[in-house]
């Protein structure tokens, strides 16, 4: 880490906010004005609304992340865990993943951790569940899913089959409707190089506590998505909740029970729980408690955003609603960061705050290869599609939204291959552990068994006996 006298401006978190904020403040800066520090335990930015079809094979996983240090060239990255900070100082702790933690100054701060899977303590959740934040998860899930296709193509036993081929997926917003369509429309595409399964032996479903899925984009495009699943013959129970699933075996709270190897956890989010030894103003759930400048509340060099913040919405209040906060998405969290990294810019120079107002634009959402819905607002009026449409206008939204244009050429030329070239189904499982197949080969040979020592004679008796016997016949 380099040492300067130079403000620093620390931003903790790579995530949406992360980075573009600090993209936003590199490019503002002047030269030689300020030192910009990322933390963040990975080094790199996951585009999340991707990590369904990256689930699903439609675009390389390596193209929905963006590494940190080649998109912020001028920044200092760390890759290592805030776990402390200390405002009367103004120092923050970073445990790196090698090595002792140690302390880093900084003249101004954003926060930025972003969100965690909200969890409840459901027996056997912990062991069987599978989350859907991470690009690593979204690549564990496809090879999961293909490998329980191998498995039940490779047994007679019905009940392993039956387990195999039962995919349980708890969310119905965003992520869990996106996520079951995608793997859905995948593993259906699949069964046709498995000889012994057919379509009709997958059985996909989706639990969801609430009284209907989508909410994001509104009743109508809900009610039609949640038809559209059940037309393709997924289950969907509603006003729902997990019980159990201790070894596979799925309770639900309306009585269902059924076994199951898959089991994927998109029961939506909370701010990451690490915001609590920081010292800062904290929500009623655990949101960094923020002023409409997105400066937290109370201080005056220390500014949060998206996820982990509690924001209020301007828009929202001024149409009537009491009380409103901006939702955490992804299209409040791109443009929050923007008006946190000219402020951050403004505070440095002794200039005005400016306030985050931005009215929704609507909602996409995909459901699988040509399906998805979109609601798009124009002032007061909206605009809703669905079927092929939608879906257009979902990966052209997010097309043109992922980060740098590097990204964006990449998985528009994955979605142009997937024009001419069939879906990949192949699964890569061992990835995951990649030197089993190492340490088995390099482990010790065990030595024969040593066969048992007769005595001379004993070994010539026998054939001697058969011989006489033989001449006695």
């Amino acid at each position: 880490m380099s040492t300067t006298e130079r403000p620093r401006i620390l931003v903790v978190g790579g995530g949406y906010v992360g980075l573009y904020a600090a993209r936003r403040i590199l490019k503002k800066l002047r030269y030689g004005e300020a030192t910009v520090t990322v933390v963040d335990p990975r080094s790199y930015m996951t585009y999340q609304p991707f990590l369904p079809e990256a689930a699903a094979g439609s675009i390389s996983p390596r193209h929905v992340v963006v590494p940190l240090r080649r998109v912020l060239p001028k920044a200092e990255v760390l890759t290592g865990r805030v776990t402390t900070i200390d405002q009367d100082r103004q120092v923050a702790t970073v445990a790196p993943h090698v090595g002792s933690p140690y302390e880093v100054p900084f003249d101004y701060l954003v926060v930025a951790l972003g969100a965690v899977s909200r969890t409840f303590p459901i027996p056997g959740l912990a062991e069987q569940g599978i989350g859907m934040k991470g690009v690593e998860e979204a690549i564990g899930l496809r090879n999961h899913v293909l490998e329980q296709l191998d498995k039940a193509d490779s047994t007679t036993d019905e009940e392993i089959r039956r387990k195999a081929l039962t995919f349980v997926f708890v969310g119905g917003g965003f992520a869990g409707a996106e996520t079951i369509g995608e793997v859905e429309d995948m593993a259906r595409d699949a069964t046709k190089y498995y000889p012994t399964i057919e379509p009709s032996d997958l059985r996909f479903v989706l639990v969801d506590v609430a009284e209907r899925i989508l909410p994001e984009v509104g009743p109508k495009l809900g009610e039609w998505g949640l038809e559209h699943l059940k037309q393709r013959g997924i289950e969907v129970h509603l006003k729902t909740s997990l019980k159990s699933c201790v070894d596979g075996h799925v309770v639900l709270s309306n009585g269902v029970e059924l076994d199951s190897n898959t089991l994927v956890w998109t029961a939506g989010v909370k701010p990451n729980p690490a915001l609590a030894e920081f010292g800062l103003p904290l929500g009623p759930r655990g949101h960094v408690d923020t002023e409409p400048t997105l400066q937290v509340k109370g201080t005056g060099h220390i500014w949060s955003a998206g996820d982990n913040a509690q924001v209020p919405d301007l828009a929202a209040r001024e149409a009537g609603v009491e009380n409103a906060w901006c939702p955490p998405n992804a299209q409040h969290a791109l443009r929050q960061a923007k008006v946190l990294g000219d402020n951050v810019i403004a505070g440095m120079r002794g200039f005005p705050q400016h306030e985050y107002k931005h009215a929704s634009m609507g909602a996409v959402a995909g459901l699988g290869l040509h399906k998805g819905v979109a609601m798009i607002k124009l002032g007061r009026l909206s605009l809703r599609f669905r079927g092929r449409l939608g879906w257009y206008l979902h990966r052209g939204y997010h097309g043109m939204a992922v980060p740098t244009w590097n990204r964006k050429i990449r998985v528009f030329a994955d979605w142009t291959l997937g024009l001419f070239l069939k879906r990949e189904v192949v699964s890569l499982g061992a990835v995951e552990r990649p030197r089993d197949e190492f340490h088995e080969a390099a482990a010790p040979v065990p030595a024969p068994a040593r066969a048992v020592e007769r005595p001379a004679g004993a070994a010539e008796e026998r054939p001697a006996r058969e011989r006489s016997e033989a001449r006695a016949g």
